[in-house]
């Protein structure tokens, strides 16, 4: 943050096309303070851009070696428990380890209008490791496909998993 009280990020290059960023945020002093807040821009980058469908719908992947599994069926419009399960070489990982004060951070968007959503475990992370199960309460307004990242850490490297959902 800027002394101005502006804040800029670096982002890495961008393939051409219309790009929207989000930032999420809870202030910790000011009229704010302990709300949660997300702000959105639309970023345009010049060139020839290519439309890239989504990935069919799916409730496991694989990122760095381990697999990421999301159990639940998810419904939109109501708040549903959802289990999102980490294994390496078919072993339950147990050894994630806090980021940003969570074992993870799971952020969706819904396809076609971009619809934001950002949920954490249910499980504090109050030191010590975390895994291989981690318990959700997944609220997503909209029915349709959305687009999942979970975020968690081990040995100190930080791992994005990406799938697709269809919430009915």
């Amino acid at each position: 943050m800027a002394d101005d009280g502006t804040w800029t990020a670096d982002l890495a290059a961008l393939e051409p096309g219309t790009w929207r960023t989000y930032a999420s945020f809870t202030p910790d002093s000011g009229p704010g303070k302990g709300k949660d807040f997300v702000l959105s821009r639309t970023v345009t980058v010049p060139g020839d851009a290519k439309k890239t469908p989504l990935p069919k719908a799916a409730s496991s992947t694989e990122v760095d070696g381990y697999t990421v599994t999301v159990k639940g069926v998810l419904m939109a419009g109501m708040a549903h428990p959802t289990a999102v399960s980490i294994s390496k070489d078919g072993k339950p990982v147990t050894d994630l380890q806090p980021y940003l004060d969570t074992y993870a951070h799971l952020t969706a968007f819904h396809e076609g209008d971009l619809a934001f959503a950002h949920l954490h475990p249910e499980t504090e992370a109050k030191g010590g490791n975390g895994g291989p199960d981690l318990a959700f309460q997944a609220m997503l307004p909209k029915p349709g496909n959305w687009r999942m990242f979970l975020q968690f850490q081990t040995g100190g490297k930080l791992h994005t998993a990406a799938l697709t959902l269809n919430v009915s």
